[in-house]
């Protein structure tokens, strides 16, 4: 789960209770069908070779975001780490949101982040609308024994008849009806005999509970849609409550870990499926739930609402927007894999809620990319600099390492001229105080090249410098022996005039102003950064006009950039800033 061995299997409660289970051999008894079943399919099976089982079980109704890359580096990263099997299992029970669209880019993020739920043969690819028969069937089973019933209030009297959080609820007057009318009425509602919201099944637990989950939670609904994979056949379908326990119990979860606005849904989750073991459906050990806090990180928002307001009113460019804090959004943008899952180790696992500042993330983004980018040299703000003592039509080679501290990867040739490109922030008129760059009579060194000292400069119709002029002190080559003969403090990057092409680079930043968005202004659309993107014509080192879509480049004193994933084209990328090589934020309070 980490690219860093000192950050590798950092405790946490959920490792100590998997470490106790499999220390008292709890699992040891557990049979696997080779797919997911009841207790009758899986007795027939074999001894389930899966130390642990866990899954993850995103809605696919939108794009998966950071807190979702957290969830998936978890549940699989521990199966991974404990000789176990993750599933991935799309919670398919909503007909009204979900869409294959979100289906195929979830299986994408998935295999983005370096996991795999298909290994040794056995394929953990699941969808709970295969389980609809099941569930019921199972649901039935609850009526024949008397744990549940169809109820005819409407909504607005099952609220009233639920009670509050300091007053109990009372027993609806149709929680007497027998075993036969309720399986009557069930099967009707099945059959489509009934209108939308005409009746609901619940179970029948406890209308007095402190916990008011407890009080005869809803089970089925009736509600007609067009599902994307089951199309017409079902006109009622389960409640994410009821379903959630039934899929983890078909699949043989060991550890069903789940965020902490779950936990007050535990005891109900335990009730059902004890329930249905006694009923013969499923066999210990059953599937345990176990909540941990879920990740808040300053400066993003994660609610589907909230970001589903950022695209359809075109405050971003879509979901994979590379200011959006989906993964397709990271993943364009530049981030890489592995510095989600460092991230996601490195953020921890606990049940105390808290912020992380979202600077922790981009220094993971730059820790695995200044192990992994190759450099490279962009001039993002071009101004001339012209060496007047070099001559005019000479052209030489200038050779840069690849990676610094990766000498196996070679050097490239960076041609070398009397006209250069230089930033214009490595030019000042009057320097402030502890400026070591260019200003006239101050000399540098040109990066892989020669030192130079500034003479002069132009400035242009509207007063603004256009060109530096200054002279090469030709003995202090680099890689010669006169290198060293003049000292400087100042060194700057450059690019030949005659033959680097410029590029398109977008310099991404984050996209909200404050930590908190909404959270002072009341609305979050006014706490939009105004600079977080801006598009720019770069000057690139002739060898960037071949990369690759998705090919990470540390561009030498600028940042982290990658090629764009969607618009590169051969020939002419575009570039997309993932981070800049210090943090210019600060920490976030």
């Amino acid at each position: 789960m980490s690219t860093d061995k000192s950050d590798a299997h950092v405790t946490h409660f959920i490792r100590n209770i998997i470490d106790t289970d499999l220390a008292a051999d709890k699992f040891a008894p557990r049979r696997w069908a080779g797919r997911p079943g009841t207790r009758a399919d899986h007795d027939a099976g074999t001894p389930d070779v899966a130390r642990i089982r866990t899954r993850f079980p995103p809605e696919p109704n939108g794009y998966l975001h950071i807190g979702h890359a957290k969830s998936i580096c978890l549940n699989f990263g521990l199966a991974e780490e404990y000789g176990g099997r993750c599933h991935l299992r799309f919670d398919d029970t909503n007909p009204e949101k979900e869409e294959q669209e979100y289906v195929d880019s979830i299986i994408d993020s998935v295999k983005w982040l370096g996991f795999a739920f298909e290994r040794e043969g056995e394929s953990n690819l699941y969808y709970a609308s295969d389980y609809f028969e099941w569930m019921y069937r199972f649901a039935e089973r609850l009526i024949e024994t008397g744990h549940a019933y169809v109820d005819s209030l409407s909504a607005e009297q099952m609220r009233e008849y639920r009670g509050t959080l300091t007053e109990p609820g009372r027993d609806s007057p149709y929680r007497s009806r027998s075993v036969e009318e309720n399986l009557a009425l069930f099967r009707d509602m099945r059959a489509g005999k009934f209108a939308d919201g005409a009746h609901v099944l619940r179970a029948k637990i406890d209308m007095a509970s402190p916990n008011i989950n407890l009080r005869d939670p809803a089970l089925y609904r009736i509600k007609r849609g067009h599902h994307h994979r089951t199309g017409d056949a079902w006109c009622i379908y389960p409640m994410y409550t009821y379903a959630h326990p039934l899929e983890d119990a078909l699949e043989n979860i060991t550890h069903s870990i789940c965020t902490l606005e779950f936990e007050d849904q535990r005891p109900f989750y335990d009730w059902l499926l004890e329930h249905l073991r006694d009923a013969g459906m499923f066999a210990d050990p059953l599937p345990k739930q176990y909540e941990f806090s879920r990740l808040n990180v300053t400066y993003v928002i994660t609610s589907k609402r909230h970001l589903n307001q950022l695209v359809t009113e075109q405050h971003v460019e879509g979901w994979d927007d590379p200011r959006m804090p989906t993964i397709a959004g990271m993943r364009r943008r530049g981030y890489p894999p592995d510095a989600l899952r460092l991230f996601a180790e490195r953020t921890g696992v606990s049940k105390s809620p808290g912020w992380i500042d979202y600077g922790v993330l981009e220094e993971c983004v730059r820790e695995c990319l200044n192990a992994s980018a190759e450099r490279r040299v962009a001039v993002l703000d071009p101004i001339k600099l012209v060496l007047t003592n070099y001559p005019e039509d000479q052209v030489e080679t200038c050779l840069a390492p690849n990676h610094p501290q990766q000498p196996e990867l070679g050097k490239r040739e960076l041609p070398f001229s009397r006209e250069l490109w230089i930033e214009r922030e490595d030019f000042f008129v009057a320097p402030p105080k502890g400026y070591f760059r260019l200003f006239p009579g101050n000399k540098v060194r040109l990066r892989y090249a020669y030192v130079v000292e500034c003479t002069g400069f132009e400035r242009d119709a509207s007063g603004k410098v256009c060109t530096v002029f200054a002279t090469v002190l030709m003995e202090t080559r680099s890689g010669t022996p006169g290198a060293d003969s003049v000292k400087v403090k100042g060194n700057i990057h450059w690019l030949c005039a005659k033959t680097s092409p410029r590029a398109a680079v977008r310099l991404y930043d984050r996209l909200f102003k404050v930590p908190h968005p909404g959270r002072e202004s009341g609305n979050l659309i006014d706490d939009l950064h105004p600079e977080s993107k801006s598009t720019i014509e770069a000057v690139v080192e002739p060898a960037l006009l071949t990369a690759a879509p998705e090919a990470s480049f540390q561009f030498e004193r600028n940042g982290y950039f990658v090629a764009d994933r969607i618009d590169s084209r051969p020939g002419r990328p575009v570039f997309n800033r993932a981070v800049t090589l210090k943090d210019s934020w600060g920490s976030a309070p």
